[in-house]
């Protein structure tokens, strides 16, 4: 299955091949200040592709807090957040708002509140290295 995913003005935009067709998506709400402002929900297959396009890459803001690990990708236009990246080793890693789907149906979503706060930077890394997104790439350009 495909799903595709944008801030609210279509600057930042992704498609997350998840396979198989999931019969449940997982939905954290992390409890942390950042994203219970901004009203983040957070999914990630870690057997996914996630493809992420940038209308205008001058019009995304990144943001880190605590151990700077997590790089959210805002958009400076709309002020959404539409997914976050870590680098650990030579990899790449992501998980994606799943407020920010087009296309789910959210009979699928299976909400539950996450905490990680307890965790060391070396924990929240081999975490998101299990865990998140494995294969993200950026894509040239949306015109």
């Amino acid at each position: 299955m495909q799903l595709h995913g944008q801030c609210h003005c279509g600057n930042i935009a992704y498609t997350l091949d998840w396979a198989p067709d999931p019969t449940e998506i997982p939905a954290r709400a992390c409890d942390c200040s950042f994203c219970t402002r901004h009203g983040a929900v957070w999914t990630s297959n870690p057997d996914g592709h996630l493809r992420i396009q940038l209308r205008d890459p001058a019009a995304v803001s990144h943001y880190a807090f605590g151990t700077s690990t997590a790089n959210f990708h805002v958009c400076s236009r709309c002020g959404v957040v539409p997914l976050v990246t870590c680098a650990v080793d030579d990899g790449l890693y992501a998980v994606v708002n799943v407020n920010t789907l087009d296309n789910v149906d959210p009979a699928l979503l299976r909400h539950r509140s996450a905490s990680f706060s307890e965790e060391d930077v070396s924990s929240k890394l081999a975490r998101r290295q299990a865990n998140w997104i494995a294969r993200v790439s950026f894509a040239e350009r949306l015109d």
